[in-house]
């Protein structure tokens, strides 16, 4: 069922939101100060490319006031955007019984693009 999902996903949608993720992370990575916003964006980006399957989970050490300070920027500058848009796109395919999955993944992307620091995207096998 999730190998299904996922090429539903990547089909209609999914590839052209990865790619712009994987744009935007390569931006980023011009400057030194843009890389670890550029490596972020990327993450997220593979997560938007095949998300079923996977599931977004605190990395379980304390987040430090680096990954604080640098969530915070992310917020400010692109993350409460992505998120919003996410929102917006899950519960529009929330409308439909067929669509639910599909939400459901968009409100996970909408967690890890709010703050993607300190956060890891894992395999639902490999959680135990």
């Amino acid at each position: 069922m999730k190998l299904l999902g996922n090429l539903i996903w990547v089909i209609f949608g999914g590839l052209l939101l990865a790619l712009e993720y994987f744009i935007a992370g390569l931006i980023l990575c011009i400057t030194i100060v843009g890389i670890p916003f550029g490596i972020q964006a990327m993450r997220i980006g593979l997560l938007a490319l095949w998300p079923f399957g996977r599931v977004v989970r605190s990395k379980g050490k304390s987040v430090g006031c680096l990954s604080t300070f640098m969530n915070v920027l992310w917020i400010l500058i692109a993350g409460l955007m992505l998120a919003v848009e996410h929102v917006v796109l899950g519960a529009i395919f929330c409308i439909t019984i067929i669509g639910i999955p599909f939400g459901l993944q968009h409100f996970k992307l909408a967690a890890i693009a709010l703050t993607p620091f300190g956060h890891e995207v894992v395999s639902e096998s490999k959680i135990g």
